[in-house]
């Protein structure tokens, strides 16, 4: 399974709806730290199988969802469980970390 984009507008039915943890990754095309994440994200979502989803969110295309989270800084990720932000982390991490957050945090 590979990465999926959500916006405003499906935000609510592709992650607060889900019945599978979901991790979102707040993000920029601008933003350096975004894109160097984004190889090892593909990767950790390929690796995670049906257990969660890894759903990316521009924050340029889509300002609703992130100003109702908060979102302050980028990449910002949050896991949701139930339609509710269990975990955050803010900044960019090598593949490695952010696969343990994630298995941690799912």
């Amino acid at each position: 399974m590979s990465t999926h984009k959500a916006s405003d507008a499906s935000f609510e039915k592709d992650v607060l709806q889900s019945d599978t943890p979901v991790v979102v990754d707040f993000w920029a095309e601008w933003c350096g730290p975004c894109k160097m994440i984004g190889p090892a994200l593909e990767e950790i979502a390929a690796s995670l199988g049906p257990k969660a989803k890894i759903v990316k969110v521009n924050i340029d295309e889509n300002p609703g969802v992130p100003s109702r989270y908060g979102v302050r800084g980028i990449p910002t990720l949050m896991v949701f469980k139930g339609g509710q932000v269990a975990a955050t982390k803010v900044g960019a991490l090598p593949k490695n970390q952010l696969q343990a957050w994630i298995e941690q945090s799912i």
